[in-house]
C-alpha cells in the first residue's frame, strides 16, 4: 500500500496505546489522551458524553477530512467493590461504562457514518480477555464494558461488511503496562503468572503489532474476528 492511511487512536499516550501508535509508524496517525494534547495528539476527557464528538471532529480536521481507521483503546480499570455505598458503587460503574464502552460506541457510530460516505474503513476495538472470562469480584463493570465492545464489534462487522466497513477486536490479558504492574504487585504476581501458560504477561508491542495487522493488512474476510493476546491464559 503506497498511500498512507489516516488513523485515529484513542488512549495513545502510554502503554498499549503508545505501542499501537509506534506500530503504525509510516501511517498518518492522530492520537488521543485525556489531558495532554500536541501536534499529533488531541486532548479529550471521554468521561464527558460530549467529548467523543469533539474528538472525532478535531481528528477529521487534522486528517484533512478523511479517516480510514478508528482504533478504540482508551479505557480505565477501576475497582468497584460491592461493599461500597450505593452511590459510589454506581458512580464507578457508570464512569467505567462511559469511558470504556459508551465513548467507544459513539466513536464507532461516527466512524460508520463517515465510512459509509467514503466507501469503507476499518475499526479495531481493544477489549480484554475479561469480556469472555470475566474478571475479579471488584471488576464486574470492567468485564461488562469489554464484553459490550465485543458485541459492538461483531454487530458492526455483520451489519456493514457489504459496504466495505470492517470491524475487529483484540482481547489482551495482562499486559506489562503501569496499570498491570500495580495490579500484579497488589495481588501476588506469582499466582497470576502461574495462570498464564506462556509464563509471562504480554508486552505492549505484541498487542500493538496485532492491532497494526488488523488495521492495515488483515483480509476483509476476517471481519468480525477477535484475536486473543493473553499467553493462552484463556482460550476459546
Amino acid at each position: 500500500m503506497t498511500d498512507r492511511l489516516h488513523i485515529l487512536v484513542t488512549g495513545s499516550s502510554r502503554g498499549i496505546g503508545k505501542a499501537i501508535v509506534d506500530a503504525l509508524a509510516g501511517q498518518r496517525v492522530v492520537g488521543h489522551a485525556s489531558k495532554s494534547g500536541g501536534p499529533d495528539r488531541i486532548a479529550a476527557d471521554l468521561a464527558s458524553p460530549a467529548a467523543a464528538a469533539a474528538l472525532w471532529n478535531e481528528a477529521l480536521d487534522r486528517l484533512d477530512g478523511r479517516i480510514h481507521v478508528l482504533v478504540n483503546n482508551a479505557g480505565i480499570f477501576e475497582e468497584a467493590p460491592i461493599g461500597l455505598d450505593e452511590g459510589e458503587w454506581l458512580a464507578r460503574w457508570e464512569r467505567t461504562m462511559q469511558l470504556n464502552l459508551t465513548a467507544s460506541a459513539q466513536l464507532c457510530r461516527f466512524a460508520v457514518q463517515h465510512f459509509l460516505k467514503q466507501g469503507g474503513g476499518r475499526i479495531v476495538n481493544v477489549a480484554s480477555r475479561a469480556a469472555y472470562r470475566g474478571d475479579s469480584p471488584d471488576h464486574w463493570h470492567y468485564a461488562a464494558s469489554k464484553a459490550g465492545m465485543i458485541g459492538i464489534t461483531k454487530t458492526i462487522a455483520r451489519g456493514y461488511a457489504g459496504r466495505g466497513i470492517l470491524a475487529f477486536a483484540v482481547c489482551p490479558g495482562f499486559t506489562m503496562t503501569g496499570m498491570a504492574e500495580d495490579y500484579l504487585g497488589s495481588r501476588g504476581g506469582e499466582k497470576i503468572l502461574a495462570d498464564i501458560p506462556l509464563g509471562r504477561v504480554a508486552d505492549p508491542e505484541e498487542v500493538g503489532e496485532t492491532v497494526r495487522w488488523l488495521a492495515t493488512d488483515a483480509p476483509p474476510s476476517a471481519t468480525g474476528a477477535v484475536i486473543d493476546v493473553n499467553g493462552a491464559s484463556f482460550v476459546r
